[in-house]
């Protein structure tokens, strides 16, 4: 190795050592603030979202994705919707709600978005999103379950309100089987 090559090894070393010193005296100041009335910086936010894509486009490459467009598995899907995801990301026709504003980052309304991939659809709903407070359902719900609400998801955004009042009104209720457990409405 010649001596430039060591110049050079020994620098990427030394930078290497000063920006992960940098990076843990920023982290323990406690300079960022991780309020969530308070918003990310445009920087850490496009850094969030380039992690958080990648890692939910890579877990879910390879999801074998079943037929979804069976009416008992929206309707089913549905009413899981209904009963544990009204509360963040609204039902088809709902603007808004007292818990959102105090979120960040604010759930998506879905019905406001086409129909998103339903392999990563069915794996952000089974395995939540850490920092966002989407909760990884998997650990209640069957993989069964779970494509039923990713058969709902792939058609929430043509309902109308009154359309999803009518399915949801059709459809089994999940919350009658968990008790009285409300999450959302």
């Amino acid at each position: 190795m010649t001596q430039n090559q060591r110049s050079l090894l020994l620098g990427a070393g030394i930078l290497s050592l000063v920006l992960v010193v940098g990076a843990a005296l920023f982290a323990v100041s406690g300079l960022y603030n991780f309020a969530a009335d308070a918003p990310h910086t445009a920087l850490v936010q496009s850094i969030i979202e380039v992690a958080r894509d990648r890692s939910v486009e890579s877990r879910a490459d390879g999801i074998a994705v079943p037929k979804l467009n069976d009416a008992g598995l929206i309707a089913d899907g549905a009413s899981h919707y209904d009963a544990m995801c009204t509360g963040c990301h609204l039902a088809p026709g709902l603007k808004e709600n007292e818990m959102r504003p105090g979120m960040n980052p604010k759930p998506p309304i879905l019905a406001d978005f086409p129909a998103d991939d339903p392999a990563e659809q069915f794996w952000i709903v089974k395995h939540g999103l850490k920092m966002t407070g989407m909760p990884a359902w998997g650990t209640t719900h069957t993989d069964a379950e779970i494509w039923e609400i990713v058969a709902f998801l792939q058609k929430i955004h043509s309902l109308s309100p009154e359309k999803y009042h009518a399915l949801i009104k059709a459809a089994p209720h999940p919350e009658d089987e968990m008790g009285d457990m409300d999450m959302g409405h």
